[in-house]
């Protein structure tokens, strides 16, 4: 039981990593390439919508233990300490909100698989040479 209630801290601590990176990118003196960078971490994290579904065994929890973990993490190195700090103090009160959606990653997430699905058949179509 102990394992269990490690990883549940560590997705908690993931989680308000997130709500940090939120508003740093927000932050007007967060740097450019900073913020690109933390708005796509953060809005591939709260995206409804993964880049590889859930439902696909194992692959498709990949990208929640392993690259949105390593996005925050390096976000979180190219941002400024103070900046962090007040961001910190933020994300404690957004925390007892509730996660925010980001419907415009959603979006675009769905227009890769479309546009991966009409590719393969588009391929599949000149393969077979109909």
């Amino acid at each position: 039981m102990a394992a269990i209630g490690r990883m549940k801290q560590w997705a908690r601590t993931v989680k308000k990593q997130l709500y940090v990176l939120y508003f740093a990118y927000r932050d007007e003196r967060t740097g450019w390439f900073a913020k690109l960078f933390t708005a796509l971490v953060v809005a591939y994290a709260f995206s409804p919508i993964d880049l590889i579904p859930d439902s696909i065994p194992i692959l498709g929890y990949l990208d929640d233990v392993i690259l949105v973990p390593l996005g925050v993490m390096l976000a979180l190195k190219l941002i400024p300490k103070g900046i962090l700090i007040e961001c910190r103090v933020k994300a404690d009160e957004l925390m007892q909100q509730g996660k925010p959606k980001n419907w415009l990653a959603a979006g675009v997430i769905v227009l890769i698989w479309v546009l991966l699905f009409v590719g393969v058949v588009i391929w599949g179509y000149q393969y077979v040479g109909m």
